[in-house]
């Protein structure tokens, strides 16, 4: 019996090793494999080796045999490839709502998906030092909790900090404590938020998780978000996240802009390669049309564009913006005097 048992977690370990101690350029031969599972105290033969890797492979495990560099074995494919774990490893870098000490824990894990040797360049290119990170250690409880929330269809309450211009022109945080509503997390302009309804107020308010500490979860159901929305049987994330423009809130209407060829480019990038475009009468101009919130962050991304974007319609649109100029040139203006 005790043998029986000893074999199915040489399997277990045999497995781990052609995950962690081999690639293409890392070939396996039986003394290589042997030496790794003694140092894991398990015994093995050279024959029972053979019938080990057979049953692995039956098992799913690409493990192939080679005679280059050497002659034994590697693990071909994995359940992330190389690239994919850079990609991965990358995005959590890039996270500025993960905190540092997170992200290091998040790199590691990630890391353990390649070989020992991958994961050794990987770390090599690693710099997380250098990034602007959130120092909030609670964001991993706080998505816990209010992932929670969101299926239990529960209110949360929760305090919510902000920066403030303090004394000495430095900044320091104040913090508000709400209850609310919590329909959807929504990763947006590389910052994560929590799309919610509070009670006295019949719309949608955004919330960056890196600011959210104490979440609680209530025993009181939420506010149905077709009260606050236009969604009725699903609040589509998705949807509403290429809808606003900032994570700004305010009424979704059609809009239609009149672009310059040259932006093509970042308006496909925004809106995806089937938006409606049409021909404009301008000479090397396009227009485009699409449904967003109209709102100071919907400005804010037209204005980007300076002279090579130009508001169609809605005319409430056009007045925002051409407002929004004008405070801008007066801004400079009284700089000069």
């Amino acid at each position: 019996m005790a043998g029986n048992a000893n074999s199915k977690i040489k399997l277990l370990v045999l497995a781990d090793i052609f995950k962690r101690y081999s690639d293409e350029d890392h070939v396996l031969n039986s003394a290589d494999i042997i030496d790794r599972l003694e140092e894991c105290g398990i015994t093995a033969e050279r024959k029972s080796l053979y019938s080990d890797i057979s049953i692995l492979r039956e098992y799913g495990m690409d493990i192939i045999s080679t005679t280059t560099p050497k002659k034994g074995y590697f693990l071909g494919s994995r359940a992330f490839e190389l690239a994919e774990v850079r990609l991965l490893s990358d995005a959590v870098q890039a996270a500025d709502f993960i905190s540092a000490a997170k992200t290091r824990s998040l790199v590691a894990k990630i890391g353990k998906f390649a070989s020992e040797y991958q994961e050794k360049k990987l770390k090599e290119q690693i710099y997380i030092d250098a990034r602007p990170k959130c120092t909030n250690e609670e964001i991993y409880y706080s998505i816990d909790a209010l992932d929670s929330a969101i299926k239990s269809g529960k209110r949360v309450s929760l305090q919510y900090a902000r920066r403030v211009l303090g004394e000495k022109y430095t900044a320091r945080k104040e913090s508000r404590t709400f209850v609310l509503s919590p329909y959807a997390l929504i990763w947006s302009n590389d910052h994560y938020y929590l799309i919610a309804n509070n009670a006295k107020y019949d719309n949608l308010m955004h919330l960056r998780i890196d600011r959210i500490h104490s979440v609680e979860v209530l025993d009181e159901a939420i506010r149905p978000f077709r009260e606050v929305s236009p969604y009725t049987v699903r609040f589509n994330a998705a949807d509403y996240a290429g809808k606003v423009f900032n994570m700004f809130t305010g009424t979704t209407d059609v809009v239609e802009l009149e672009c310059d060829g040259n932006i093509l480019e970042q308006i496909l990038d925004r809106f995806g390669e089937n938006v409606n475009l049409r021909k404009s009468d301008r000479d090397g101009w396009f227009k485009v049309r699409f449904t967003a919130t109209v709102t100071d962050g919907l400005v804010s991304y037209i204005m980007q564009f300076g002279e090579f974007a130009r508001v169609v319609f809605p005319e409430n649109l056009q007045t925002m913006v051409q407002e929004k100029a004008k405070k801008i040139c007066k801004l400079y203006r009284q700089s000069d005097e």
